[in-house]
């Protein structure tokens, strides 16, 4: 399918993101990660998070919130790893390099599944997004924060120019909402609880999916 990715190009992509991630993106994204952790700890339990990158999240969790962090790079990954022995965050349980379309727990291991920025980043994201729900306890939710891309306008026609460059850096700017409508659609009984758009100037947006009790 045309605008999809390979985790070859995603893996090297990160691994020359990963010493500069946090000065990049921490700002631009600090609203949409907090919003997302707002979200899960309504929930409680045991979170996990998906492309946990280079921790940079982890300390605004909760204590009691008990955390999972995986990734597919390994340099993103170290970065987490001596985030949570410096600040002590003996609530994350573990950090594991893994791959989203195959995630390495039992079904209905977690009370939330947050993947910040990321599912516009896998190669495959309705593979990812059929691992979420089956990793994902009853009454929990899928909390997603990423780009959706716009319809029509200007900002369409950008995307698409965009997108080839913004492949080789490691993630697809034309995805459109509609490809998450089709996975619900394909998998009920899961549901969209929550779209709110998310800063800046609105080009993300939070969406959280509900699996029912």
């Amino acid at each position: 399918m045309a605008g999809e990715l390979d985790t070859a190009t995603i893996t090297k992509a990160y691994a020359r993101w990963a010493p500069v991630y946090d000065l990049v993106f921490g700002a631009v994204f600090e609203k949409g990660r907090r919003a997302s952790i707002e979200a899960a700890e309504r929930l409680g339990g045991r979170v996990l998070e998906v492309g946990v990158g280079t921790g940079i999240s982890l300390p605004d969790y909760s204590r009691d919130t008990r955390l999972v962090g995986i990734d597919i790079s390994e340099p993103m990954l170290r970065k987490a790893q001596a985030r949570k022995r410096d600040l002590q965050l003996d609530n994350v349980e573990a950090l594991s390099v893994m791959d989203v379309g195959r995630l390495g727990f039992p079904d209905q291991t977690f009370d939330a599944v947050v993947a910040q920025y990321v599912i516009t980043t896998v190669p495959d994201p309705d593979a990812a997004l059929d691992e979420f729900a089956r990793v994902l306890r009853p009454g929990g939710e899928i909390i997603l924060v990423n780009h959706i891309s716009a319809e029509g306008g200007l900002r369409r026609s950008f995307e698409l120019r965009f997108a080839p460059v913004a492949r080789r850096l490691g993630w697809r700017p034309e995805f459109e909402w509609a490809r998450l409508q089709a996975w619900v659609d394909r998998n009920p009984p899961m549901r969209v609880i929550e779209r709110r758009p998310m800063p800046p100037l609105g080009h993300f947006s939070m969406i959280r999916f509900g699996k029912p009790r």
